[in-house]
């Protein structure tokens, strides 16, 4: 398969930076010192900076308000400490450096204001014109102060607009959204963290009096995805029942404060991956996950034909599908979620200026952990198949229809590289060994595991050409919850001791039909 890419990707050295954001944090983190984390940046085509932005309190203690990354800026590559002498606004203090962790430490350093040089005047010299003279310096004293204090008004000015467009956003709102019904903003109480992920915290909210919702709430630095999320969800058909049900978008606070806030339906149950760590599986609760979360996929995916109320749906790849992406109804039905790093394909428009490797590392496709996409709509739906299969992998892994005891909830991969797998270890399992989840002996005395276990297999087939469309997964399930719909193993005794499946019907032949 030919590789090409839509633009220069240009690789810097990653950066490692303390990350904190006090307005995400609980009330077990009162002290920054045990919730900072060290992280990398995520890559860039820029050069990367850390930064810190702190109060000090009454007592002259300094309280953290955040930490991060920052993107390419003069100022900041030329001080490998961080240590600033300008308040920001409201008694913040700014400051950003270069290099590994150089904003574990920070300063303020209050600027240093020289002397004027004072001529001592003889009053024997002067003593008739004195008075008059004291009059001229005051003059020019007190104009020389004013234009002082006007030059340092307007480049205080400049260094905060500056600052305000930290990691690239504009001092403006570029995608600005329509404000909440009646009376601005909507009256939500946090209740409680339900999730935390890439881009921000999940929480669990009361709206009014009667209706419980989820918000997401993105960070600042995350805004781009906040704005991506609500791109896909505006989209035309996107009010599907196997689509996280989108309520609305705000903003709230100012400046360097500001948070974003995205609302969407709210599921207890909590994601597949929280799900299956907790709960097993019967043969039909796992039909009814696979096939809805199949249909939510199959949908996103597919192009739509505008009508009088709506227009044209354009086809989406997701490009983080996994379980942790995936939330599950009360009555196990999936609904697919986590939008920021989706990809829209408009009809006879080039896919635009796209990174090809992101997502989750153990979910990513051969293709991507090499770098070797190629960049185009059926590309980035086969690397969503991949994942898909993977998924159903967990899924059939916690079923109660296997022959023999149930295993803990394992990630794909976990056996293979364990719970924290670097690039190149997925590298190495994934591309070069060509590794994929076993396929459990326990599996192959059911009928129905045994045609999910095929499904998946081509679902994660090496050459992503090969693999199923998510029209196909979902047929497929359907068919098999038909034909054993209380998981009845159809196993025949042939040959004296020897157990052999006997299948019913041929599995749905789709690997030709279109993405």
């Amino acid at each position: 398969m030919q590789a090409f890419a839509c633009h220069e990707i240009k690789s810097n050295k990653t950066v490692i930076c303390d990350i904190f954001n006090k307005s995400n944090q609980t009330s077990q983190c009162d002290d920054p010192r045990t919730c900072i984390k060290q992280a990398p940046c995520p890559s860039s085509e820029q050069e990367q900076h850390c930064f810190a932005l702190w109060k000090i309190n009454e007592e002259g203690v300094p309280s953290v308000e955040m930490k991060g990354c920052f993107l390419h800026n003069m100022d900041c590559a030329k001080q490998v400490k961080c240590v600033t002498s300008e308040t920001v606004k409201d008694g913040l203090f700014f400051c950003c450096c270069t290099g590994d962790l150089c904003n574990s430490n920070f300063e303020y350093v209050p600027p240093v204001t020289e002397k004027p040089t004072i001529q001592i005047f003889s009053a024997s010299e002067y003593e008739a014109d004195d008075r008059e003279n004291e009059k001229v310096f005051l003059i020019v004293s007190v104009s020389l102060f004013t234009f002082s204090a006007f030059a340092l008004i307007i480049f205080t000015a400049y260094r905060y607009r500056k600052m305000r467009s930290f990691n690239q956003l504009p001092t403006h709102d570029p995608n600005p959204i329509p404000p909440s019904p009646a009376a601005g903003l909507r009256p939500i109480q946090l209740l409680e963290i339900k999730a935390r992920g890439r881009f921000g915290a999940v929480w669990k909210a009361q709206y009014r009096s009667d209706a419980v919702v989820a918000v997401k709430i993105f960070p600042i630095q995350d805004k781009l995805s906040w704005v991506t999320e609500q791109e896909i969800f505006k989209l035309p058909h996107m009010d599907h029942e196997n689509i996280l049900s989108f309520y609305g978008a705000e903003r709230r606070g100012d400046n360097l404060q500001a948070e974003f806030w995205l609302i969407t339906a709210y599921h207890e149950r909590g994601s597949l991956c929280e799900f299956l760590k907790t709960s097993v599986v019967s043969w039909p609760e796992l039909c009814r996950i696979a096939e809805s979360m199949a249909r939510g996929l199959m949908h996103l995916h597919e192009e739509m034909a505008g009508s009088r109320e709506q227009g044209r749906k354009p086809s989406v790849a997701h490009r983080d599908f996994k379980s942790k992406n995936v939330l599950l109804k009360s009555d196990l039905t999936a609904c697919i979620a986590d939008f920021g790093l989706a990809l829209i394909f408009q009809p006879g428009k080039p896919c635009g200026d796209t990174h090809g490797q992101v997502g989750t590392r153990r979910y990513m496709a051969p293709e991507v952990l090499e770098g070797a996409i190629n960049f185009s709509r059926d590309a980035f739906l086969r690397i969503d198949m991949y994942a898909c299969g993977l998924v159903l992998w967990e899924l059939v892994s916690r079923c109660t229809a296997q022959d023999g005891p149930i295993p803990e909830h394992m990630l794909p991969f976990e056996e293979e590289v364990g719970q924290h797998p670097s690039l190149e270890d997925m590298q190495e399992a994934v591309v070069h060994k060509k590794m994929r989840p076993a396929i459990r002996e326990t599996w192959k005395q059911h009928l129905g595991l045994v045609a999910l276990s095929e499904t998946m297999e081509e679902c994660w087939d090496h050459d992503a050409e090969a693999r199923l469309s998510a029209s196909c997964v979902m047929e497929r399930v359907a068919q098999e919850a038909r034909m054993l719909p209380l998981g009845n193993n159809n196993i025949c005794l042939i040959g004296g001791n020897h157990m052999q499946l006997q299948q019913t019907a041929t599995l749905i032949d789709c690997k030709e039909s279109s993405m």
